[in-house]
C-alpha cells in the first residue's frame, strides 16, 4: 500500500533539492569557518552574489542562520557576516560508568552550553539507602544539565548515551559490561524511552572516545584507524572506511578479551569481564609491574596509580633506569596485543587513548612504535589522542550534533 500520509520526496537534480544541497553546504561552511559574508560564502561554494543572497535570506527567515555584525579594516564598504544560528537546536550526550552519569548538552555549533555530573555510587547510596533505579538515573542526569543550559527537556533535539559494553542489537540486552549495575534489564531501553521524549541512541564508550578523535583530535582525516582504549578496562573501537565497525553483537573491538602471549586462557570471558590482554596490558598490570622493577606503590585504584606510574616514568625515565624498565616493559605488552589487531586490520593509524596511555605520552608512544615495527608485518602510525577533557562524552555530543544536523539542516522539507 503506498504512503501518501506524508509530502512527496523531493527527486534528485530538482531546483529543490539542488537549493537544499546549497544551503547545506553554506552550513557546513559557517560552522567550519565561523562567521562569512555573502560574497566569501559565494567564493567557497561557487555560487553567484544574487545566488548566495537568496541562499542567506531563505536560511535566515527558517532561523538556521543570524547576522552577528559586519567586516572592518578593509577597504570599502563593510560587509554584512552571517553565522549558524547556535540556538536552531541542541543535542545532549552522556557518559555513564559505575560510580557517576556525565551529562552534556550542546547548541547545534558544538559548543557545550551545560553540563552536570550525577554521583551513582552503586546499588546503595549514602546512609544504605537504594540508588535510584537507571531510569530516574539518567533523567536525573540529563535534567541537571537541560537546567545547566537554561533549557527545558524538550529543547533537546536528540541524546546519545555512552555506556561501557554494547547493546546487543538481537536482544536490546547490555552485554560485555557486568560491573554496570542496573543496566542488563531486556526492558531498559523501552522503558528509557517512555519517559524520554527525544529520539536516544546508545554507543559503546569507546566507540565514542574513536568518534571525538575522529571529528576533533588525532584521527582527523583518517578513514582507517584503530583506537586503543585504557583507563579502567581496556577495549579498542575499529573504524574501516570512515565508520564505526561494532560487529554483529555489538563487541568488535572488546580486545580486553584477546588471548596473548604472557597470559593464560581465561575461560567463560564474559562472566569473568576480563581476558588475557587485559592481564597484559591493562591498568592493574601497572603497579605489578612496578613492584618487580623495585618501585614502591600501591596497587589501587588500578587506573589512578597507573597513571601516576606512567607519568613519573615518563618525566624521570632519562635518570631512572627503573623508570626506563617501566615503560620498556609496558611498551612491550601493549605493542603485543597491537600486533594481533594490525595483523587482521591493517589500520592507517592507531590513537592511544584513556588516561593510563596518556600519562605515558610521547615516550611511551616512540617505545610502542618502535615495538609494533618489530612484532607487526604492517606499520601503522601511532599517536596519542588529543581530547583529553571527557573524551566519551565529547564524542556522544559529536554523535548526537551529527544526527540533529542532519534533521534541522535539511531545508528540501
Amino acid at each position: 500500500m503506498t504512503d501518501v500520509t506524508g509530502p512527496p520526496t523531493p527527486s534528485p537534480g530538482t531546483p529543490r533539492v539542488l537549493r537544499a544541497m546549497n544551503d547545506r553546504a553554506a552550513l557546513d561552511l559557517l560552522l567550519a569557518h565561523g562567521p562569512l559574508s555573502r560574497t566569501r560564502i559565494g567564493k567557497l561554494t561557487g555560487l553567484s552574489k544574487p545566488t548566495a543572497s537568496q541562499l542567506l535570506a531563505r536560511l535566515e527567515a527558517a532561523g538556521l542562520v543570524v547576522a552577528t555584525g559586519t567586516t572592518e579594516g578593509r577597504p570599502g564598504p563593510n560587509a554584512q557576516l552571517y553565522a549558524v544560528n547556535a540556538r536552531a537546536a541542541f543535542a545532549a550526550g552522556l557518559d555513564v560508568n559505575p560510580l557517576r552519569i556525565l551529562a552534556a548538552v550542546a547548541d547545534i555549533t558544538g559548543a557545550t552550553v551545560g553540563e552536570f555530573e550525577l554521583p551513582t555510587p552503586g546499588r546503595r547510596a549514602e546512609g544504605g539507602r537504594r540508588a535510584g533505579s537507571v531510569v530516574q538515573q539518567v533523567t536525573d542526569a540529563l535534567e541537571g544539565a537541560v537546567k545547566a543550559a537554561g533549557l527545558a527537556r524538550g529543547d533537546v533535539q536528540r541524546v546519545v548515551i555512552g555506556t561501557p559494553g554494547a547493546f546487543d542489537p538481537s536482544t536490546g540486552r547490555l552485554r560485555y559490561a557486568s560491573h554496570l549495575p542496573g543496566w542488563h534489564s531486556p526492558a531498559l531501553l523501552d522503558e528509557l524511552a517512555a519517559v524520554l521524549p527525544m529520539p536516544v541512541e546508545y554507543e559503546n564508550d569507546v566507540n565514542l572516545a574513536a568518534v571525538a578523535e575522529q571529528r576533533l583530535g588525532a584521527a582527523r582525516g583518517h578513514d582507517d584507524f584503530v583506537l586503543l582504549w585504557n583507563e579502567d578496562g581496556l577495549g579498542a573501537a575499529l573504524v574501516i572506511g570512515g565508520r564505526l565497525h561494532r560487529g554483529f553483537t555489538g563487541g568488535a573491538g572488546e580486545v580486553g578479551f584477546l588471548p596473548v602471549p604472557g597470559t593464560p586462557l581465561v575461560r567463560q570471558v564474559v562472566r569473568a569481564n576480563s581476558g588475557g590482554f587485559q592481564e597484559l596490558a591493562g591498568a592493574q598490570s601497572v603497579p605489578r609491574l612496578a613492584r618487580t622493577l623495585g618501585i614502591d606503590t600501591p596497587e589501587q585504584p588500578y587506573a589512578e596509580v597507573a597513571a601516576g606510574l606512567l607519568a613519573r616514568a615518563a618525566a624521570g625515565h632519562g635518570e631512572d633506569e627503573r623508570l626506563a624498565g617501566l615503560l620498556r616493559q609496558f611498551a612491550q605488552r601493549l605493542a603485543t596485543g597491537l600486533a594481533s589487531v594490525a595483523a587482521v586490520l591493517d589500520p592507517e593509524l592507531i590513537v592511544l587513548a584513556g588516561g593510563v596511555t596518556a600519562a605515558g605520552g610521547e615516550p611511551l608512544r616512540a617505545l610502542v612504535q618502535a615495538e609494533l615495527a618489530e612484532l607487526a608485518a604492517s606499520r601503522p602510525r601511532l599517536l596519542i589522542g588529543e581530547v583529553q577533557r571527557h573524551p566519551v562524552l565529547r564524542g556522544a555530543l559529536e554523535s548526537a550534533l551529527a544526527a540533529t544536523r542532519d534533521e534541522v539542516f535539511d531545508t528540501s522539507r
